[in-house]
């Protein structure tokens, strides 16, 4: 809609609306970090029981069982983590595309700007986005758990 057809209030409606979807924004933000906590917590939670496991002396037939169930169930959290990950990307992506539009209609355009001074001029890229290193994290950790799942499986049929 033009600022023509909208009527007078046109410039402090659109500010209104730009500040509470950048605050909506930012929510998102908080709810991919408290995701991310989630878990860790869990994967932590995993390490606490084989830990209690080996410290409850568990005889040793039972072990490969105990890591073969860590190990899937750990490798299946490191997925559904990644995917909950990109899921946070594409949906932050998509706001920040709003906000930029939104920004071409005020006065200033400071995310806009921001992006613009952090891509790379001349040469490799010195800056990388928080969420492409965060994915890293479930990766490592779903490569840990099939790891823990193969010496499972090699102990179970060897």
């Amino acid at each position: 809609m033009t600022p023509e057809n909208y009527g007078g209030k046109y410039s402090d409606h659109l500010l209104e609306q730009y500040k509470l979807y950048v605050e909506l924004t930012d929510r998102v933000s908080q709810r991919r970090e408290q995701s991310n906590r989630f878990y860790v917590t869990l994967v932590a939670a995993i390490a606490a029981l084989l830990i209690l496991a080996a410290r409850l002396e568990v005889t040793e037939g039972v072990w490969p069982v105990i890591f073969l169930i860590s190990g899937l169930f750990g490798i299946a959290l490191s997925i559904v983590w990644f995917v909950n990950l990109n899921s946070y990307r594409q949906l932050n992506r998509a706001k920040f595309d709003i906000i930029n539009k939104m920004e071409k209609q005020l006065p200033a355009a400071p995310y806009a700007d921001e992006w613009e001074l952090l891509r790379p001029k001349d040469g490799p890229a010195n800056y990388f986005q928080l969420t492409r290193v965060e994915r890293f994290v479930p990766v490592i950790f779903g490569l840990l758990f099939l790891g823990l799942a193969v010496y499972a499986g090699y102990l179970l049929f060897k």
